[in-house]
């Protein structure tokens, strides 16, 4: 059933019951210090719930960027219609983290851009997508963690990584359900692929040069973030860095070999408790 404030839809209308396990990557995990776990889970569930808005299919346009900007002035305090953003905020404010609102703010950026943006001409427009979409997470939790700002540079680096993993194995489901298409425009039109090749069952070879073009330059903005895990100062953050780092690298790897419209690109448990341990191991004996 449809929740409605006012007879206007909100967020929690919204839902897609997706939750932090169900994530390609760790958040909050048992690695992070438990002081900041609520602290990012907010962030979180903040974020979760923003990404359910931009992306539901049912919801028109201008609902979407409704809700959206409800969720902004109740992080702001400007109203309190959105609980998940005043819990945020008011989470921030009790642990002396106000100033780390921005983050929020940045992300609610992105979402705007989801609901209105469907394709991106070249790797320069992605890249300054992602400057909303996911450096804001990191830089978060380097915030939280009283980390050095001297770190955002590789840390944007990594979860830009992580962003375009996630659009290129996401990429044929991106296209039949929202004809939201992340691949550049002029990558895909270098190798003759096409939009309708996204709404196949089988990535045509054109569609493979585009997949493997992206995941090489993912491979170039992981290779400037390598140096991340040893430069932080929390040992426990650092070490869910290091797992962080090498399943984007495994997984990058992966999207260079398999077409991800028809074969699996994403790491089974086993898979990704092997690759943990191996870039745990190196991060605490380093």
């Amino acid at each position: 059933m449809s929740i409605k404030t006012k007879n206007k839809l909100n967020a929690a209308a919204l839902v897609s019951g997706k939750g932090h396990q169900d994530e390609n990557f760790p958040v909050a995990s048992f690695l992070i210090n438990p002081e900041y776990r609520p602290i990012i889970m907010a962030f979180y569930q903040f974020a979760r719930q923003a990404d359910d808005v931009a992306d539901n299919v049912i919801a028109s346009k201008k609902d979407r960027l409704a809700i959206l900007e409800d969720m902004r002035s109740s992080l702001t305090g400007e109203s309190q219609s959105e609980p998940n953003a005043v819990v945020l905020r008011q989470t921030l404010i009790t642990h002396g983290l106000d100033h780390t609102i921005v983050h929020g703010l940045d992300l609610l950026e992105a979402f705007r851009r989801d609901v209105s943006v469907n394709r991106y001409e070249n790797w320069d427009a992605l890249m300054d997508y992602c400057r909303y979409s996911a450096s804001p997470v990191g830089r978060f939790v380097l915030d939280v963690h009283k980390e050095s700002r001297n770190l955002w540079p590789m840390n944007d680096a990594l979860c830009t990584a992580l962003q375009v993993i996630n659009h290129l194995q996401d990429c044929g489901k991106d296209y039949r359900m929202m004809n939201r298409i992340y691949i550049p425009s002029d990558i895909m039109e270098a190798v003759g692929a096409t939009a309708g090749d996204l709404g196949r069952f089988h990535a045509s070879l054109p569609l493979r040069q585009a997949i493997e073009t992206a995941a090489l330059k993912t491979k170039s903005l992981l290779k400037r973030s390598s140096g991340f895990s040893a430069a932080i100062h929390d040992k426990r953050l650092g070490v869910e860095v290091a797992v962080i780092q090498r399943l984007a690298e495994s997984l990058t790897e992966c999207l260079t070999k398999h077409d991800p419209l028809s074969e699996r690109v994403h790491h089974n448990k086993a898979e990704t408790l092997g690759l943990a341990f191996v870039a745990a191991a190196g991060r605490l004996f380093s």
